[in-house]
């Protein structure tokens, strides 16, 4: 079978099992996460590693992704590579064709082992340390802006909080969706809509990324201005559905 891939020189021992990486996959039943994709724990060399599995793609996408566009794991991986400093460790990708097509596809990374995610204290009024952690995210934020990364997906579940002492470490995922440019005060703005947040909490977000970036209006408002935009989309489609609609 064809395939393609790249993985990380420090990395190099793990090479073999990039290579197998459909047996490890499906011998493992140790899924953390499934829907459109499939995300594993599996430890290769004593090292716990977070293996995505991409949904195999239709005929069109796979002519797509072939010949036209990088692969959702391709472009994973060189995100990851890319982002490193804001990003678990990425290991490697592979591709496997059939017929010249691509067919699956993994992205593996080293397991950041995290604490939660920013959804629990988003959720919960009496999380501990609350307005802590969202005035860390806010300069976790900040850093992603002025290098000029806008993540496409910036939401609850792709955010992951480890608390090291009295200072929370923050790792992004599913970075296959992402934009490199100069972020503008609407853009910084924009990116925190998909968070589902309270006005309250995002003016807490706002008031602390505001002590560093002069903002040349309203930052909080403009926050919730996008973020209340973008619930009244959500739940506008969820209707439509037949679904229960979010606050």
């Amino acid at each position: 079978m064809k395939y393609n891939y790249n993985i990380q020189e420090d990395f190099i021992a793990f090479k073999e099992y990039l290579l197998d990486i459909q047996a490890y996959f499906r011998q493992n039943n140790t899924t953390i996460h499934k829907a459109r994709n499939e995300l594993k724990i599996i430890n290769i060399n004593s090292l716990d590693t977070v293996v995505k599995s991409f949904k195999v793609p239709n005929i069109f996408r796979k002519i797509i992704y072939t010949y036209f566009r990088d692969s959702k794991a391709k472009k994973s991986y060189e995100y990851s590579v890319k982002l490193k400093d804001f990003t678990p460790s990425p290991i490697g990708y592979i591709e496997f064709y059939i017929k010249s097509l691509i067919n699956d596809s993994y992205f593996i990374s080293e397991r950041f082992d995290y604490d939660f995610t920013i959804r629990e204290p988003l959720l919960d009024d009496g999380f501990k340390n609350k307005e802590a952690i969202l005035r860390a995210l806010a300069r976790f934020s900040l850093q992603l802006h002025n290098q000029g990364i806008f993540h496409d997906d910036y939401s609850p579940g792709n955010i992951l909080i480890k608390k090291e002492d009295s200072h929370f470490i923050f790792k992004i995922v599913d970075v296959n969706r992402m934009k490199f440019f100069d972020l503008k005060q609407k853009d910084r703005a924009k990116n925190f809509s998909k968070l589902w947040a309270s006005d309250d909490e995002l003016k807490i977000i706002a008031d602390e990324y505001s002590k560093y970036y002069s903002s040349s209006e309203d930052f909080a408002k403009q926050m919730c201005y996008y973020s209340n935009k973008n619930k009244r989309i959500k739940n506008f489609k969820k209707r439509l559905k037949g679904k229960p609609v979010n606050d």
